[in-house]
């Protein structure tokens, strides 16, 4: 069995990648506290690299969870919609209902992830 450290601070393994879902709430979690903003505010609030955030607000327009409007004659921010901030509230609820052992270090089987 292979298993994966993991250090108190994250629920992540030290130096692992962020997973499709966590970036989509991280992009959705800039914008609820932070938002409307600008594609590059978003980027460096969020972490992400811009290629792979314009690719990630697509996705999130499509699903109704992110709005693109023009302020201005060119400005153009990003704002989290009302599903958004819906899906924001079931998946705090989420982690409430299924947390995370928290030690100074875990070591959990890779199988779960």
């Amino acid at each position: 069995m292979i298993y994966i450290k993991l250090d108190k601070n994250s629920s992540r393994g030290v130096n692992m990648r962020r997973s499709k879902l966590e970036m989509y709430i991280d992009i959705l979690k800039v914008l609820a506290q932070r938002g409307p903003l600008k594609l590059t505010h978003i980027m460096y609030k969020a972490n992400v690299n811009c290629s792979v955030l314009k690719e990630y607000l697509d996705f999130l327009i499509q699903q109704d969870l992110v709005e693109e409007k023009t302020v201005g004659k060119k400005r153009i921010v990003y704002v989290v919609s009302e599903k958004g901030l819906k899906v924001l509230k079931y998946f705090r609820e989420l982690k409430v209902m299924l947390p995370v052992i928290e030690e100074d270090q875990v070591r959990v089987p890779a199988s779960l992830y």
